[in-house]
């Protein structure tokens, strides 16, 4: 079974946004490369994007930022009940309104079935360690449900900063030992601090999102290959580039029967109770 732990089926207004203008221009001579649209997508794209490499399931994700709902929650329910056997939901919510959010988080996973929260410190120009990302902290280990964010540099023109493993998610790991927190696109250019943070810390777990198999930095391998073989996960960041593609040098790993087959799907699914 291969899991994407990072997903999205995209609304229109996520597609059309100029954030995205950067990873176009990095994009634009490959067959995948995100596109512009006037029309809303059917959920048949993510999943025959999902069928073209052999994925089983894919974690597609609300966005939520500032200026409102790119994807927002009840679009991401609706979209998991056109392939309920294919989809799982990953809420998102306003930070900037934290008993709102606490009470968003209760319906995404009490009465959507979400098994998770994303929330995306550039979008808010803030980092993890602010205090409004505090009440999502607590509300997601009294649900039991991981928390979802990106690490890393960011693709889109937005500061990098907030996505710095040490200090912001090795100081939220510390605050909230229960917390199970996945850090998406592989924490690069500060790669290492990820796998130190996740080495560190039993609640963290790194994944691919963003990257192929032949960009995953020489650390996150040994990592995968070793002591970290439980730790780190498969994720794609759809419609941004496909599993496809992710997936196309997967052999070159250097990883076990066990290592590979946790990597691709069983440890998505143990993280995400799937």
């Amino acid at each position: 079974m291969i899991v994407d732990a990072w997903a999205q089926h995209p609304t229109t207004r996520l597609v059309n946004h100029p954030m995205l203008d950067s990873l176009r221009r990095w994009t634009r001579d490959q067959s995948d490369s995100i596109t512009a649209s006037d029309r809303e997508l059917p959920v048949s794209v993510t999943t025959d994007a999902m069928d073209r490499a052999g994925v089983s399931k894919s974690l597609i994700s609300a966005w939520t930022g500032p200026q409102g709902d790119l994807i927002s929650n009840d679009e991401v329910a609706a979209f998991v009940n056109e392939a309920p056997d294919r989809l799982v939901g990953v809420g998102s919510v306003n930070i900037a309104r934290p008993m709102d959010a606490v009470r968003e988080i209760r319906r995404c996973v009490k009465e959507l079935g979400f098994k998770g929260v994303r929330v995306l410190p550039w979008l808010w120009e803030l980092p993890p360690t602010h205090a409004r990302f505090y009440p999502v902290f607590a509300e997601c280990c009294e649900l039991g449900v991981p928390f979802c964010t990106q690490v890393g540099h960011t693709g889109p023109l937005m500061p990098s900063d907030v996505g710095r493993p040490i200090p912001h998610i090795d100081q939220v790991a510390i605050d909230f030992p229960e917390l199970v927190i996945v850090g998406g696109h592989v924490g690069y250019p500060w790669t290492e601090e990820m796998v130190a943070v996740a080495t560190k810390h039993a609640n963290v777990y790194i994944d691919t999102s963003a990257y192929t198999v032949k960009r995953y930095p020489p650390e996150l391998v040994r990592f995968m290959a070793g002591h970290g073989r439980r730790k780190v996960l498969f994720g794609s960041n759809w419609p941004m580039i496909t599993p496809e593609r992710c997936l196309a040098d997967i052999d070159t790993l250097p990883l076990d029967e066990e290592a590979r087959n946790d990597f691709l799907g069983g440890n998505a699914a143990r993280v995400f109770s799937l």
